[in-house]
C-alpha cells in the first residue's frame, strides 16, 4: 500500500527531497519506532516509511519531514488535532515528535490501497462508491463534532484496507478550508469513484471548490464551456439518486448539509449490491419545487427532496384502476360487501425488498439519570431537559472536587433514554455544556426500576454493549456516535460519562440535548 502523507506520491518532475541525515532501515526513532522499509516520498517532500512499534509490536507508518521546527508546524499540528478524534473510519495517529533537524508523525499502518489506486483500473460500481462515500462522511462527522476541519479530502487520502475498511488519513490545519468544503469534497469522492475523474479543478466550475486538485488524478469530463459532465453522462449504470446527490454536493449555488446529516443519508443508501431497490425511492436533491416533501437533509442542510410526486400519483392511479377492475371481476356481478382488503404480512410475490424508510429524528419518549451505586443519587432531576428541544437548558452533574473521574467516588453516571419502541438507529448526537469530557454510548434491553440497585443492574447489563468509539477528553461540545448495526433494532440507549471537564474550581458537565436519527 502507498502510505503517503499527503495521499499523493511525488511526481518525477518534483524537486529532489533534501534529506541530510536521512534514516536507514533498522534505525529506531524515539527509542521505540523501528524503520523497516522506505515506501515513497509524498508531494510535500516528506519521507514515508513502514515501521514497527517495538514496544507494542504493531506495524506503523512513519512520515518524516526535514527539517523539523517551524517548517514542520503544520504537519505536527494536524497530527495532534487528528489524534483527538477516534473513529473507525479515521486513520489512528499514535505520536508526533519534533527533533529540530527532523520531525515525524507515527500513525496506523493500513494494508490496502488508496481510492486513487483502486480506481486506476476503472470506475467503481455505485454500491461500492456509496459505501466509500458513507465512510468518508462518517469520518468527517466525527471530525466536525470537535469543531475541527479535515481540509485534505481527496482520492489519495481515502484508503481501503484489504479487509474492506475505509479510512480517511492526513488531516491538515493550514489553508482556508471549512466544514462546508469538507462536505463538498465528499461529492468529489463520489464523483471520482463513479467516473475515475476528479471534479475539483483549479478553476471552480459548477460549484467545484478551487485548490483541491491533485496531480496525477484525471480531470473531470467537461463540455465546451468547461462545465463538468454528470456521472450518468460519463458512464452507464449510475442510479439517478446517486447522480443527483453527487452533483448537488458539487454545486456552489446549493448549500450542502452538515456532515452528520450527509453521513446518515449515505448510510441509508449504503445497502448490499443485491438489494439495489433504491431507484424507487426517488432522486435525492438539495433543491426542489415548493411543496415537495422535505427529507432529513432538508431539515438540517436546507435541502428538499424531489420525491417525484407525479410519478407516485400515476402509480397510485394505476393501482386504483386495477383495484376497481378486480372488484368488478370478469363478468361476476355478485355484490362485494368488503371491497377493502386487509393488509398482508407476506412479502411481495416477486421477492422485491420494500424501500428503506427515510432517516428522521426519532422521538425520545423518556429519559432518566443513571447513577453509580456508590453515588448519592442527588443528581436525578431535570433528565427530561435533554430531549425538550431547548439547547439552553439541560441536565448537569454536581461539581466534583479532586479528580475529573468524579473525584474517584464512582465509575461514572449518565443519561438513559427510551425511544418508546424498537428502531433502526443511524446516529446519536449529544450536545454538552463544555469541552474536555470523556464519555461513551451503550445499549441494552433491560429497564430495571429507578433505584440504586436498579441503576447498578442497568449499567452492569449495558456496559459491554458499546456503540462506536468512546470519546476521551473530547475537544468539542458535540459527540456523534455512528457505530450502529443496520440489522439491529434499538430502544434503550445509555450515554455514560466517565470523566468531567474542569469547572468552577472543580469538575462538572451539563448534557444540553440528545438527538437520535433513524427510522
Amino acid at each position: 500500500m502507498t502510505q503517503v502523507g499527503e495521499g499523493q506520491e511525488a511526481e518525477e518532475s518534483a524537486p529532489q527531497v533534501m534529506t541530510f541525515g536521512a534514516p536507514t532501515a533498522g534505525e529506531i526513532l524515539a527509542e521505540r519506532y523501528e524503520l523497516v522499509e522506505h515506501i515513497n516520498n509524498d508531494s510535500a517532500g516528506r519521507l514515508v516509511w513502514r515501521g514497527v512499534d517495538v514496544i507494542l509490536r504493531r506495524p506503523v507508518a512513519v512520515v518524516l519531514r526535514y527539517p523539523g521546527g517551524d517548517s514542520a508546524t503544520e504537519m505536527l499540528q494536524g497530527a495532534v488535532a487528528a489524534s483527538r478524534v477516534i473513529h473507525p473510519n479515521l486513520v489512528g495517529v499514535y505520536d508526533a515528535i519534533d527533533e529540530a533537524d527532523r520531525a515525524y508523525v507515527v500513525r496506523e499502518w493500513v494494508d490496502g490501497q488508496s481510492l486513487r489506486e483502486l480506481a486506476a483500473d476503472g470506475p467503481l460500481d455505485p454500491a461500492r462508491a456509496t459505501t466509500i462515500g458513507n465512510a468518508v462522511a462518517s469520518a468527517l462527522a466525527a471530525v466536525h463534532a470537535t469543531d475541527m476541519v479535515h481540509g485534505n479530502v481527496h482520492p489519495g487520502t481515502v484508503m481501503i484496507s484489504d479487509d474492506g475498511r475505509v479510512v480517511l488519513a492526513d488531516a491538515r490545519t493550514d489553508g482556508d478550508d471549512t466544514q462546508q468544503s469538507d462536505v463538498r469534497a465528499v461529492g468529489g469522492i463520489l464523483y471520482f469513484a463513479l467516473t475515475g475523474h476528479w471534479p475539483h479543478a483549479e478553476a471552480p466550475l459548477r460549484g467545484a471548490t478551487a485548490g483541491h486538485g491533485r496531480a496525477a488524478i484525471p480531470d473531470a469530463v467537461r463540455d465546451a464551456d468547461g462545465r463538468i459532465a454528470a456521472p450518468r453522462q460519463v458512464r452507464a449504470g449510475v442510479p439517478a439518486y446517486l447522480d443527483d446527490l453527487t452533483m448537488d454536493l458539487l454545486d456552489a449555488e446549493i448549500a450542502p448539509p452538515s456532515s452528520d446529516v450527509l453521513a446518515a443519508e449515505l448510510a441509508r443508501l449504503d445497502v448490499p449490491a443485491d438489494e439495489q431497490f433504491l431507484d424507487n425511492s426517488g432522486p435525492l436533491r438539495f433543491a426542489a419545487d415548493t411543496g415537495d416533501e422535505p427529507s432529513p437533509l432538508a431539515a438540517a442542510g436546507g435541502r428538499k427532496v424531489a420525491i417525484g410526486i407525479a410519478g407516485l400519483l400515476a402509480v397510485a392511479l394505476v393501482g386504483l384502476l386495477i383495484g376497481i377492475s378486480a372488484l368488478r371481476g370478469g363478468g361476476d356481478e355478485s355484490p362485494r360487501t368488503n371491497p377493502v382488503a386487509a393488509p398482508s404480512s407476506n412479502p411481495p410475490a416477486d421477492g422485491a425488498t420494500p424501500a428503506a424508510a427515510a432517516v428522521r429524528e426519532l422521538k425520545i419518549s423518556a429519559a432518566r439519570i443513571i447513577d453509580d451505586p456508590k453515588g448519592d443519587r442527588e443528581e436525578l432531576r431535570n433528565a427530561e431537559r435533554v430531549h425538550d428541544g431547548d439547547e439552553d437548558k439541560g441536565w448537569e452533574t454536581q461539581t466534583y472536587v479532586g479528580h475529573a473521574n468524579f473525584g474517584n467516588i464512582k465509575q461514572g453516571m449518565g443519561v438513559w433514554i427510551d425511544l418508546g419502541g424498537e428502531h433502526t438507529v443511524k446516529s446519536v448526537q449529544v450536545l454538552l455544556s463544555a469541552r474536555g469530557a470523556s464519555a461513551r454510548l451503550l445499549t441494552g434491553t433491560s429497564n430495571p426500576p429507578s433505584s440504586s440497585k436498579g441503576d447498578g443492574q442497568l449499567y452492569a447489563a449495558y456496559k459491554g454493549n458499546l456503540i462506536g468509539q468512546p470519546f476521551e477528553e473530547h475537544d468539542g461540545t458535540k459527540m456523534t456516535f455512528n457505530g450502529f448495526d443496520a440489522d439491529t433494532k434499538y430502544r434503550y440507549l445509555l450515554f455514560w460519562i466517565t470523566e468531567l471537564p474542569p469547572s468552577d474550581g472543580g469538575y462538572k458537565l451539563g448534557v444540553q440535548e440528545i438527538t437520535v436519527h433513524g427510522s
